[in-house]
């Protein structure tokens, strides 16, 4: 039977590891060509061979626009069209207030809202009709850390552009969704809490656990779908529940 994204082509930034990566092996099940994208040459073509044949890995920093045009044009000429967008790219770079330093707010908003916005404008000659764009925001949107201000403040930001662009749906033809992840058993949050990100999980999701990544693939791959052909617009929490705890 044929998967529900069958030679649909779909382009994920920050595909190497994570609810990134989750989300290629998610679509390439259901018969999509993906292409991935990630700063670290090593670890793109980590993903790459581990994803499988259907994945072409392109490396790229969403924050520099000469390899956003580099990777369009690379779709173009393989592709000639994306079906999906998938804007997963994104740091968390931060501190709270008294320690921010300006290098690390730069990175920060360079990575997660310039880097998103351009994602997607870039994208637009290549959009499909009812095209599939999935912005990943963060449950730190509406329910911020106290350490991750910046952060959670650029992800709010994802939640207006949506918005906003999601009024462009009728004129542009596509769909572009929000899906915000609460925590998640991912390198970077085991790399930054460790341990202790169990114990916060345990206290303050009313799941009383971390996400795992493929998760948020089922909840990415619903939006990605014609299952919600009639969603646009949306902010899909996946959360346990965290933001309304």
């Amino acid at each position: 039977m044929p998967g529900v994204l069958q030679e649909k082509v779909a382009v994920i930034t920050g595909g190497t590891s994570g609810i990134g990566l989750a989300v290629a092996h998610r679509f390439v099940r259901e018969g999509a060509r993906v292409f991935v994208t990630g700063r670290d040459t090593d670890r793109l073509e980590a993903a790459v061979w581990e994803i499988g044949p259907a994945a072409t890995g392109v490396r790229a920093d969403v924050s520099v626009l000469a390899d956003l045009d580099a990777l369009y044009e690379r779709v173009r000429e393989e592709a000639g069209r994306v079906d999906v967008l998938v804007a997963n790219a994104g740091v968390a770079a931060d501190a709270s207030l008294g320690a921010h330093t300006e290098a690390n707010v730069d990175l920060t908003l360079a990575v997660n809202i310039k880097g998103t916005l351009f994602t997607v404008q870039k994208a637009l000659p290549l959009l499909t009709e009812n095209a599939s764009v999935l912005v990943i925001g963060s449950s730190n949107s509406a329910r911020p850390n106290e350490n991750l201000e910046v952060y959670s403040a650029s992800k709010a930001a994802l939640t207006n552009l949506v918005h906003n662009w999601a009024r462009r749906s009728r004129e542009r033809r596509f769909r572009v969704n929000l899906l915000s992840p609460g925590p998640t058993r991912t390198p970077a949050l085991l790399g930054a809490v460790g341990a202790g990100a169990d114990r916060f999980a345990e206290a303050t999701v009313p799941l009383g656990r971390l996400a795992d990544p493929a998760e948020i693939a089922e909840a990415a791959l619903f939006l990605a779908s014609d299952a919600a052909s009639f969603v646009t617009g949306a902010e899909l929490f996946a959360d346990g529940g965290y933001t309304r705890a």
